[in-house]
């Protein structure tokens, strides 16, 4: 028995504040202020080209932004191997919040962390940069962030009925759009303009922005929506048991299985470009300035917000499916483009303008998506760490490659491993039926 009401404002009201709590991590610390001052401090420039930025992590020797990518690469993979059992443990228990809140805190208090980040290459020119122990606070702020989204997420289809997941998803990520951009720009007042704060401040305020209106969110939501009874020993073994099934029943159902391998690929480049892109523009875009930076990033977020609502109004008009070929195609589009054309801030300020516009919208919709197709049943959770899990793997394999890519050949290479991802998901995706309906089991196959 469900203890709430399907589709009450309050509790989806509060449910979207995780977005607006949660979102200033993906943006301050993933696409702006961190990316901009570890680009900074970890190379050399002449002339607006980066001409050096090797860095050294306990003896092992990277270019920057290919170490960056490992880290966070290494940061998905530990969240795919711990999440699927952590997740079957909070259905099986009746703990989910418990799990959700453990990995907010998590990476809020990481992200406070950074505030101590500092590499030193002892004040010689074209040696390495040794980042030390100071880095390690990124990966676990990392693991925080995507660790409670997949018990955020599995609260959606517990929530709300599947006809409001498009609209409700979206007002998610519009709102978390919006409120991220207004503690980025609040951040830039205090530290650039005004100089009241040095830029390391930043962190801090990411870390309590997105603890404080988390309780929004915790308050409103119960712990356990199905009054579980708590089981007698047994907790992690439960956890397998849970995962396995779970396991089992998508593998007979032709809409999630071949969802979630599309999912797999377009969701690897989408994510990998929200990562890189600021270290990109950093090093291809000629005398691009931080404020240029800062600007394409503000465009993103706030054309975010509009491509959001776009997107859910297509796929009530079109569907699911077509709605999301049609942002792949865009994608695949734009890196085209970004490989091709983009050498100067104006051409990078074209390219963030449709990366909000299709940004917003592509998440917002994927995530929508699977929850329709979910069966009824009580172990949500354990259903998204399979949609988290699909996530995570590829953005391990997306960010790895990535970096992969640029230390054998250089960062604009690596923009062609994207428009691969983009093909290959665009093609499985046409195999989806696109009727978001529960259709009969089939026998493994």
């Amino acid at each position: 028995m469900n203890l709430i009401q399907k589709d009450d404002p309050k509790i989806v009201r509060a449910w979207t504040f995780y977005d607006w709590a949660n979102s200033v991590y993906p943006l301050i610390i993933s696409s702006a202020i961190f990316p901009i001052m570890y680009e900074k401090t970890t190379s050399i420039k002449k002339d607006g080209v980066t001409v050096y930025d090797t860095v050294s992590f306990f003896g092992f020797e990277f270019k920057n932004t290919e170490f960056y990518a490992y880290l966070v690469s290494l940061s998905y993979i530990v969240v795919a191997l711990v999440t699927p059992i952590l997740s079957g443990i909070a259905d099986s228990t009746g703990n989910k919040k418990r799990f959700f809140q453990f990995f907010c805190f998590l990476g809020a208090g990481s992200s406070m962390l950074l505030y101590f980040f500092h590499p030193n290459n002892g004040g010689n020119d074209f040696t390495p940069y040794h980042l030390g122990t100071t880095i390690l606070p990124l990966f676990f702020a990392s693991i925080g962030y995507w660790g409670s989204l997949v018990y955020y997420n599995g609260y959606l289809p517990e929530i709300a009925e599947p006809a409001n997941h498009d609209r409700i998803s979206a007002r998610g990520f519009s709102m978390g759009y919006f409120g991220s951009a207004m503690l980025l720009i609040l951040i830039l007042v205090l530290t650039q303009f005004t100089k009241i704060l040095p830029i390391k401040w930043a962190f801090p305020m990411v870390g309590a922005w997105w603890i404080g209106f988390a309780f929004i969110t915790f308050k409103a939501l119960p712990n356990n929506v199905y009054n579980h009874p708590r089981p007698e020993g047994g907790t992690f073994k439960k956890g397998y048991e849970e995962l396995a099934k779970v396991w089992a029943d998508i593998k007979t159902r032709i809409q999630l299985r071949r969802y979630l391998a599309s999912y797999f690929m377009f969701n690897m480049a989408v994510q990998t470009v929200m990562i890189m892109a600021t270290a990109f523009a950093n090093k291809e875009v000629r005398h691009i300035q931080t404020q240029d930076l800062i600007v394409s990033i503000l465009i993103i977020q706030f054309l975010g917000i509009l491509g959001a609502f776009v997107f859910s109004k297509s796929s009530t008009r079109i569907g699911n499916i077509r709605t999301l070929s049609i942002a792949i195609l865009i994608w695949i589009a734009l890196c085209v483009y970004v490989y091709m054309l983009v050498y100067e801030p104006w051409q990078f300020y074209i390219a963030a303008a449709v990366v909000g516009l299709v940004m917003g919208g592509i998440q917002a919709i994927a995530r929508s998506t699977y929850s329709k197709m979910l069966p009824e049943t009580e172990d949500h959770a354990t259903y998204f760490s399979f949609f988290d899990v699909s996530e995570k793997i590829g953005l391990a394999l997306g960010t790895f490659t990535f970096g992969l890519i640029e230390g054998i050949a250089n960062i604009r290479t690596s923009v062609l491993a994207l428009v691969v991802f983009f093909v290959l998901g665009f093609i499985l995706l046409q195999f989806v039926p696109k009727n978001i309906s529960q259709l009969p089991k089939v026998e493994n196959s």
